[in-house]
């Protein structure tokens, strides 16, 4: 499960796409950068094949909920 999910624009102009995004998911911190298509860039440190998808669905879920409310 992420806990302490935090988003920012990327740009100052909050109408451009793209968000920086920051989580925990098992006690490790990832960040990276979530796109306008759903495609997220990770940070310095990228979760294992396994994990990806199960978070990936969940950050969808979180941007849907915060940004595209």
């Amino acid at each position: 499960m992420i806990t302490h999910f935090q988003y920012k624009p990327l740009f100052k102009q909050t109408s451009l796409p793209g968000w920086r995004i920051s989580f925990y998911f098992r006690g490790t911190h990832f960040d990276g950068i979530y796109h306008k298509n759903g495609q997220i860039e990770w940070g310095s440190t990228s979760p294992t094949k396994e994990d990806e998808k199960n978070i990936h669905s969940q950050i969808h879920e979180l941007m849907l909920f915060h940004v595209y409310e």
